[in-house]
């Protein structure tokens, strides 16, 4: 019985799908690197293939087409390693070896990695359109799946392909990091017994990418854990970065640069602040953000009021590389449990939080019991003029039914008291968005923190609650 993955049984059903049809099929499977692409797909076949191959990362095309060769001759039981000049060699070759597996079932092949196959010159592209266009699509028994962790190349050349693959694809999987709800289930698959406080916090370094919580020992405490993946000479997320971007993208410095760029903009930037600083043309900056966005490091929002998308680093990991690793020494092994409860750390988790509450909203949209109603997620801020002191307010809900939800997102250890002062200043953020905005809707505070509110005197004041429980529900 093939084993089953967390989170992932809406491409395992689309798998099986394919698995039965009465027509070829072309699969691509796409996410961030590290999200677990190979891990679904060696699950599902049970790593038994008619065909695979692994592209290797700065190979040249000899090499390429070479270890294509070694997988030919391993898959067709040949003597001799065949050698290949072009990769439409290398596909011919490819498409002898099906043809001689008479029986009648689907044949699968499995192509990873494939950005990395495509080197510069390289006729890999089109030797694939000829191969699927000229053989496989006209065969009913072939799955061909190809996967990439470089998924702005997948976009550009397989699935959004202008020549012969224009309409190929017929099953595209995109699998997303974890949320809080399957982040829990596979740690508590793997003998975790962390509670959802701590569980929270790992979130906040890991971001629910499956490779990252892998490494977790559960043996050893979170802050062990911490200490031992990031502030070690060796630690295996200390050093993840310098092959995260490269691997991905070409030019990676200037992805690197736009990203710590957001990071240091808490509030996300428009396109035309980010031009500011980067000084790219338009069409330029829209292919970085948009590659960007493709592998889940930025997420594009919207200011209340405006349409015009603003840009925020997503990436939990980048975010705790750039502000506890980048360009700092090692001169304590064990820093994290020294400084955990030291306020550089509880003020970045503070401000982590808000970024999970807004990655986790259609869970609170559920919490609150609008579910199924059109809204609206936004940030506002506002500078401030001879009436108003400057506001913000991190997370907005505009409902279709003409009520507004100002959000308060607060990670505390305890349950958090709301004081007179704090009162007053909410009361005062309330007014001034109402008045700048010129709102004819209901305002109301809603707050989403770890335990709750101490104070329950203040609910007539306080329209909802939403708990780090609420977050944890599944959708």
């Amino acid at each position: 019985m093939k084993q089953l993955l967390i989170a992932r049984e809406n491409e395992y059903a689309r798998l099986r799908e394919c698995m039965a049809s009465d027509q070829s099929e072309f699969v691509t499977v796409c996410g961030r690197r590290r999200v677990g692409k190979t891990y679904l797909v060696e699950c599902f076949f049970d790593r038994t293939y008619d065909f695979s191959f692994v592209g290797g990362h700065n190979l040249s095309t000899k090499v390429q087409l070479h270890n294509f060769a070694k997988a030919i001759r391993k898959y067709a039981a040949m003597g001799e390693t065949p050698v290949f000049a072009t990769w439409y060699d290398a596909f011919d070759a490819l498409e002898e070896h099906i043809e001689t597996i008479g029986e009648d079932r689907k044949k699968t092949i499995f192509i990873d990695e494939m950005p990395w196959i495509d080197t510069q010159k390289s006729d890999f592209v089109s030797a694939l359109e000829n191969f699927w266009n000229g053989w496989a699509n006209r065969r009913t028994d072939i799955v061909f799946i190809a996967s990439g962790s470089a998924t702005s190349w997948m976009a550009d050349n397989i699935e959004g392909n202008q020549g012969g693959l224009h309409a190929r694809i017929t099953a595209k999987l995109y699998l997303q990091p974890f949320n809080l709800n399957e982040t829990e289930e596979f740690l508590q698959k793997r003998g975790f017994s962390w509670d959802r406080y701590q569980i929270l916090q790992c979130y906040m370094l890991t971001g629910g990418v499956p490779y990252y919580l892998k490494m977790l020992n559960n043996k050893l405490s979170l802050g062990q854990n911490t200490d031992l993946l990031c502030f070690r000479e060796t630690g295996s997320l200390r050093n993840e970065f310098a092959e995260l971007y490269p691997a991905l993208f070409k030019n990676a410095d200037t992805y690197i640069e736009i990203v710590r760029l957001l990071f240091n903009k808490e509030q996300g930037l428009t396109k035309q602040e980010i031009n500011r600083e980067m000084k790219m043309n338009a069409d330029t900056i829209d292919r970085y953000l948009r590659n960007l966005r493709l592998c889940n490091f930025i997420s594009e929002g919207v200011r209340f009021g405006s349409k015009v998308p603003v840009y925020r680093l997503v990436d939990f990991y980048s975010t705790f590389y750039f502000k506890f690793i980048e360009g700092k020494a090692i001169d304590d092994e064990s820093w994290w449990m020294h400084n955990m409860n030291g306020h550089a750390v509880l003020s970045w988790m503070g401000r982590t939080f808000e970024l999970i509450c807004l990655q986790h909203y259609r869970q609170i949209l559920n919490a609150l019991g609008i579910g199924g109603v059109s809204t609206s997620i936004a940030t506002w801020r506002y500078a401030g003029d001879e009436n108003h002191s400057g506001a913000q307010v991190d997370m907005t809900i505009e409902r279709a039914d003409r009520m507004i939800h100002l959000c308060e997102m607060k990670f505390y250890q305890d349950k958090f008291k709301v004081t007179e002062d704090y009162l007053t200043r909410l009361r005062a953020r309330r007014s001034t968005f109402i008045e700048t905005r010129r709102i004819r809707k209901a305002v109301v505070h809603t707050f989403v923190t770890t335990f709750g509110l101490v104070n329950p005197e203040y609910s007539s004041f306080i329209h909802s609650q939403i708990t780090m429980d609420d977050l944890f529900r599944p959708l």
